[in-house]
């Protein structure tokens, strides 16, 4: 049974609510373990566009007071912050990993917007 109602004019809506997530568990499995792989036989270089991999499905799959997301980031565009990122928590002993989470969210939000 499909209970949306999609339409590029008007609010999307499942179950009866506006603002809902519609990604699947099977899916959401399948990313973690093949991210996990990518970033293993990468050793970590290609953890940004697994990142990115992971909130595209995530924000891809939200819908907000009827008007779907879409993450617009890619690893490109991410790791150039990222390298940036690790000197500094490498220089600050690790201190820095505190504001990298608050940048990362940063970068995420910049990446995203309503796609109607």
């Amino acid at each position: 049974m499909d209970y949306s109602r999609s339409s590029s004019f008007g609010p999307e809506e499942k179950w009866g609510r506006q603002s809902f997530f519609d990604g699947g568990l099977l899916t959401y499995i399948l990313i973690y373990i093949l991210g996990s792989i990518v970033t293993a036989v990468t050793f970590g270089i290609a953890y940004p566009w697994v990142l990115c991999w992971i909130y595209g499905w995530k924000i891809n799959h939200t819908v907000v007071d009827g008007h779907r997301m879409h993450f617009y980031g890619t690893g490109m565009s991410l790791i150039g912050n990222w390298i940036k990122w690790l000197l500094l928590m490498f220089i600050t002993l690790g201190i820095y990993g505190f504001w990298v989470v608050i940048k990362l969210e940063d970068w995420k939000v910049k990446n995203t917007r309503f796609v109607n």
